[in-house]
């Protein structure tokens, strides 16, 4: 199976990236009619960080969204992979930390939030990342 790491490691950059995409995409409005909006996502995001203060809330909404688009992006071209990774890991475990204090258990479990965060965490623990920037930067310098 060491063979074939390489590629399960580029369609999980690819996998990360597509799900973050799609969260900010639909949260901007950017999906059509598909898209869950930036009013419907601050109503979510309350519920979600339900221990928090309502004034928190649109900081936080802007923070998350930022760093998913931003995450999305080095995702892509394996920038700073590793590094990109281990946030992508904290932001999502955060995420299953508040969803389940909020929901409970089922909700981080149905949507498969942990199972990312994981992924995220497994992805920060590779040696190298081929088809990356990061493998071309390697190797100018």
């Amino acid at each position: 199976m060491k063979r074939y790491q390489d590629y399960a490691i580029l369609l999980l950059r690819i996998a990360m990236a597509i799900g973050f995409l799609s969260a900010v995409s639909s949260r901007l409005g950017l999906l059509g009619k598909q898209s869950s909006g930036w009013e419907n996502f601050l109503s979510y995001a309350e519920k979600v960080n339900s221990f928090l203060p309502k004034s928190f809330i649109p900081s936080i909404a802007i923070a998350s969204t930022f760093l998913e688009a931003l995450f999305a992006v080095f995702l892509l071209i394996g920038y700073q992979t590793r590094k990109t990774a281990i946030g992508a890991s904290i932001l999502t475990f955060l995420f299953a930390l508040a969803m389940t204090y909020s929901f409970g258990i089922k909700d981080p479990l149905d949507y498969s939030v942990f199972v990312f965060s994981t992924g995220a965490f497994l992805l920060a623990t590779s040696d190298k990342y081929r088809w990356s920037l990061d493998e071309y930067l390697l190797k100018i310098n």
